[in-house]
């Protein structure tokens, strides 16, 4: 290399090194600027209306901001077919609005999602189970949905329609899995997404660990009430099931469990019970 030019372009080099990381948040800010210019497809609204009968509660306002993160989501995150699973715009589409339903009046995004994995069903994952007496066994099991902490998460297509189609069982594997996608954004998920720079945990950590406590107790007693017994399995699970049912059965949630829903309301920053 010429010396006169080695100088010039090692300063070239560091120039860009320093403004690489600007550069992302920079073009991200333009891009998304972008798209909240363009109007909402029309064919988009055909398949919400037809896949997502959820959406008819949400007010006009937000509805419309659910439509501008849905195209946010869909044009920043890849979704990609596994095992013959072809994707197209209803695909993206429905996952899309659903999740983005946990993102209302939050503002961001799913910051640690890197990829959304689609299967045609229920897809078999190899998990480590550590028994009682120590020992650690290999269990195979088939499931509905899955986040990785590593920024994947995975879904189950016919699940997700299932999930959508009735919005008042309680039932729905993409709030599910994104609820854990929040919950480890920041950390392992542990049940406590973030909550806020001006928000203590203390309360959250009170109600919902009472909430857990008094779950797990009815699920020993073999007492059923309105959250599933799955929610027993750890505190993750339990914040995941009761955002299922915050979403699609709001009005029991509120009168059965009103510190939890009170707790919810104010991590969602919204009202699912006045939508109805």
């Amino acid at each position: 290399m010429d010396g006169a030019l080695a100088p010039v372009l090692l300063t070239v080099g560091a120039l860009v090194a320093l403004a690489w990381p600007l550069a992302g948040p920079l073009h991200r800010r333009w891009r998304r600027a972008r798209l909240a210019r363009q109007p909402f497809p029309h064919a988009w609204r055909t398949i919400l209306r037809r896949r997502v009968p959820l959406l008819r509660r949400l007010p006009a306002d937000l509805r419309l901001q659910l439509h501008a993160l849905v195209q946010r989501f869909v044009a920043e995150v890849p979704v990609i077919g596994c095992a013959g699973q072809e994707i197209d715009d209803e695909v993206r589409v429905v996952i899309a609005a659903q999740a983005c339903l946990l993102l209302l009046n939050r503002g961001g995004g799913f910051e640690g999602l890197r990829e959304v994995l689609v299967y045609p069903g229920a897809f078999a994952v190899q998990h480590v189970r550590t028994g009682p007496d120590g020992v650690q066994h290999d269990e195979r099991r088939a499931l509905a949905g899955e986040s990785h902490g590593r920024g994947a998460l995975v879904l189950s297509w016919q699940d997700v329609l299932d999930g959508a189609a009735d919005p008042s069982d309680g039932h729905n594997v993409v709030i599910h899995e994104f609820a854990h996608r929040l919950d480890q954004d920041h950390g392992p998920a542990n049940g406590a997404p973030w909550l806020g720079p001006r928000r203590g945990y203390a309360q959250w950590s009170r109600v919902l660990g009472a909430e857990y406590a008094a779950l797990r107790a009815r699920v020993e007693a073999g007492v059923e009430g309105l959250i599933p017994a799955y929610g027993a399995i750890d505190a993750a699970e339990f914040y995941a099931v009761v955002s299922e049912l915050y979403f699609e059965r709001p009005i029991e949630l509120r009168a059965a469990h009103p510190a939890l829903y009170a707790q919810l309301r104010q991590a969602y920053r919204t009202d699912p019970a006045a939508w109805q």
